[in-house]
């Protein structure tokens, strides 16, 4: 019997820990499943057989030790941040180990000790990163064999809720981190490469510079520019390319409006707001405008904002509630913490609603002397509030490689991310069993008029 160490059992793992368990009597497998919380990882396996769940503190070298050493293969679904330790430990007895993040600079410096050891770290094996590297590798990969040349290449991909169950003026709730959404595109400029020109946007312009997508029956989305496009020319052998864009959906107008948020403020986690006990959302926002005695706080907002007070803008603005005489009642809390806090009571999903993760990639090359544009797209909905689309596209292909790497299908070591044919097309052919599949659709191509 192989065992399977699952470290972490939050919301992204809900799949994962079910894939696992429904395989586990073909595979022989005992899937043993810790979390800080152990009422939370219990809840996960329910009374199976081939579970067992315990409460685990990462921190605790020991248990860590002990749980790592006796396993065959490791899943930490922890927040990015805690991996290396855990990575560490793998090194260290020869334990094969899976993560669905990026892959860090700590961990990185591990990959030739991996390869002595004769395993295996694999990052970035979730939806993004993850299916995105799987499925433009694929695109990519085929073309190339057909003896194409790839010209420009765009992905972008957004967590959203579903349609039936977008019922607010933003077209957004919280399908994932919350605090993640609100320090969006915050610490370095983004930066990406337009028809062989180097682009780079600050964060104080980044949700100004949109572009808009239709994406198969669901209508027109907005994309903003995630935080560095450059680095993937090279870990898609892509190094002569002319565009390479990746981004983040929203539905359109979003953008604008979480920018005035941005303008104002409301979005920096770099200090304490003084008063975030006692002051009301009406007082935290007015604290950001001019001193002005005879003005009312949203007339001020919307003269700092150069837009009108009736705009569609400020009438998202005030639907969050910013200007309404609540107290806040937050401890010590920083402009971000305050926000979230607020739109965490708009924006959080209800209990029949349904999320879905909604993927695009274009790809521009010539082929025998012709310009073609194919478009390939992805849309996937949640099952409910536990299996949800980001569970399933997360944990899905973890659990998918996890099986692969127990029985020998995945040969690589070292540190490694899954662009590699032999990792990527068993993975992405069982995804479709679940509904994950991309949708192709090629045209001729004329480039637009370019205005420089």
């Amino acid at each position: 019997m192989k065992n399977i160490l699952v470290i972490g059992a939050g919301l992204s793992a809900s799949s994962l820990i079910r894939y696992l368990l429904e395989n586990s009597e073909e595979q022989n497998w005992k899937v043993n499943i810790g979390d800080i919380s152990e009422e939370l990882a219990k809840a996960k396996v329910g009374n199976h057989p081939n579970a067992y769940a315990f409460m685990f503190d990462v921190n605790n070298e020991e248990q860590r030790t002990e749980w790592i050493k006796k396993s065959d293969i490791v899943v930490s679904m922890l927040p990015a941040s805690m991996h290396f330790e855990v990575a560490k430990t793998c090194v260290e007895y020869g334990i094969n180990m899976v993560t669905a993040s990026y892959v860090s600079k700590e961990i990185l410096t591990l990959n030739d000790e991996a390869e002595k050891k004769d395993i295996l770290l694999l990052n970035e094996i979730g939806v993004d990163p993850g299916i995105d590297h799987m499925s433009a590798m694929q695109v990519i990969d085929r073309l190339k064999e057909e003896g194409s040349k790839l010209k420009q290449f765009e992905s972008n991909t957004g967590g959203l809720v579903a349609p039936k169950y977008d019922n607010n003026p933003w077209n957004y709730k919280f399908t994932w981190n919350p605090r993640n959404v609100v320090l969006a595109g915050q610490g370095s400029a983004s930066q990406f490469l337009h028809n062989g020109r180097y682009k780079y946007i600050p964060y104080h312009k980044l949700f100004e510079r949109t572009e808009r997508i239709k994406i198969l029956d669901l209508g027109e989305f907005e994309v903003y520019p995630n935080r560095d496009s450059l680095k993937y020319m090279k870990i898609y052998n892509l190094e002569n390319i002319e565009t390479m864009f990746r981004g983040t959906i929203r539905r359109v107008g979003y953008s604008r409006a979480w920018n005035a948020f941005v303008q104002l403020g409301l979005t920096d986690d770099t200090y304490v707001y003084k008063e975030s006990m006692n002051h009301t959302y009406h007082q935290f926002i007015n604290s950001f405008t001019k001193y002005e005695t005879t003005k009312p706080v949203e007339e001020k907002v919307a003269e700092y904002l150069k837009i009108d007070p009736e705009s569609h803008v400020m009438y998202l603005l005030r639907w969050t509630g910013i200007f309404d005489d609540k107290v806040i009642g937050l401890e010590s809390a920083t402009p971000a913490q305050i926000l979230q806090h607020l739109l965490e009571q708009k924006w959080t999903m209800e209990d029949d609603d349904k999320d879905m993760i909604v993927m695009q990639h274009q790809f521009v090359y010539e082929k025998e002397g012709k310009m073609k544009k194919l478009t390939s797209s992805m849309v996937v909905y949640g099952e409910d509030q536990t299996h949800t689309a980001m569970s399933i596209t997360v944990g899905t292909p973890v659990a998918i490689a996890v099986k692969m790497i127990l029985n020998g299908n995945i040969k690589s070591k070292g540190v490694k991310i899954p662009i590699d044919k032999d990792i990527y097309t068993p993975i992405l052919t069982e995804l479709e069993n679940y509904n994950v599949q991309f949708i192709e659709n090629e045209v001729d191509y004329e480039a637009p008029k370019e205005f420089i």
